[in-house]
């Protein structure tokens, strides 16, 4: 440990070092696997200035031995890729999960991403849920993801997506900017009240493309877009996401677990270093068919 870092708490200075979070490190404490010269420490502990902190991570991402899903690249270039991941396929693989995800076909075809922070994310910029699917922004180098990082979180980058949700007296476009509250461990998250205490402000702007019977396609833009950000605000106006039975969508046998949402659009203007991009992804046949006259419809 440095002289900076002395009087620090270990499980702060373990997330940071060991590029972690701070789930995951309070799991490394509670199972032993954090040594202070030698000697098993608690995550309250405080850093000593030339102390040795020993972690032990467990084995590295093994892809070999998993039949991963190929990649559908729709950019690539030296900086960057964006590539299209189906419903059903999990963003980033989870410690102690299967590598399955989209992260780890990432780093089986760009070995360079397993180089950059976080290596289980592989460079991704954003994630989407398992049963989501569209466009997801990876970088390549540790230059362009600290550049694109930073324009997603200045709300620089379009991103777009498709829902279906039930038209019956939907109106054509809106605005929902209630705040977002993520409780530690809930599957879901609580659309909360300006007032309330810890929540995230989000803005999700929706338009009507088309209605189908039943059914209505809406375009929506949220830059920003936070953890079931979409789902939750979509459900708070009562227009949840068809077959999304979390946030109270019908549930639809033809689509299984997913539910009717699809990253469509992200683009970037880009700045003197790195090129901008624009990447569209048009829905998939299965959303497809729920507006054109299928189940349900």
């Amino acid at each position: 440990m440095t002289g900076g870092e002395a009087g620090q708490r270990l499980d702060k200075l373990v997330v940071a070092r060991a590029s972690v979070g701070r789930r995951r490190a309070s799991e490394l404490f509670a199972a032993s696997k954090v040594r202070v010269d030698g000697v098993l420490v608690r995550k309250s502990a405080l850093a000593r200035e030339g102390a040795l902190v020993e972690v032990e991570l467990g084995e590295p991402l093994e892809l070999a031995d998993e039949a991963l899903p190929e990649l559908d690249v729709r950019l690539e270039t030296p900086e960057l890729v964006v590539v299209s991941k189906p419903a059903g396929q999990p963003s980033v693989t989870l410690r102690g999960g299967r590598p399955n995800s989209l992260a780890a076909a990432l780093i089986r075809r760009y070995p360079e991403m397993s180089a950059l922070p976080k290596p289980l994310e592989a460079g991704l910029l954003h994630r989407l849920d398992t049963w989501t699917s569209g466009l997801l922004i990876a970088a390549r180098s540790p230059s362009s993801f600290e550049r694109l990082g930073a324009a997603l979180r200045a709300g620089a980058i379009d991103k777009r997506y498709l829902a279906i949700v039930e038209s019956e007296g939907l109106p054509g476009s809106g605005l929902i900017d209630s705040p977002l509250a993520v409780e530690r461990g809930a599957r879901r998250v609580t659309v909360a009240s300006h007032q309330a205490q810890k929540v995230r402000a989000a803005e999700t702007h929706w338009r009507v493309v088309r209605r189908a019977g039943r059914w209505a396609l809406v375009e929506i833009e949220a830059p920003r877009a936070l953890r079931h950000q979409i789902r939750a605000h979509l459900s708070s106006i009562g227009r949840p996401l068809a077959g999304d039975v979390l946030y109270g969508g019908a549930r639809l046998p033809e689509l299984g677990e997913r539910h009717a949402l699809h990253a469509s659009h992200v683009g970037w203007s880009g700045d003197e270093n790195l090129r901008g991009f624009s990447v569209d992804d048009a829905l998939p046949a299965d959303l497809r068919g729920l507006l054109e006259g299928g189940p349900g419809a």
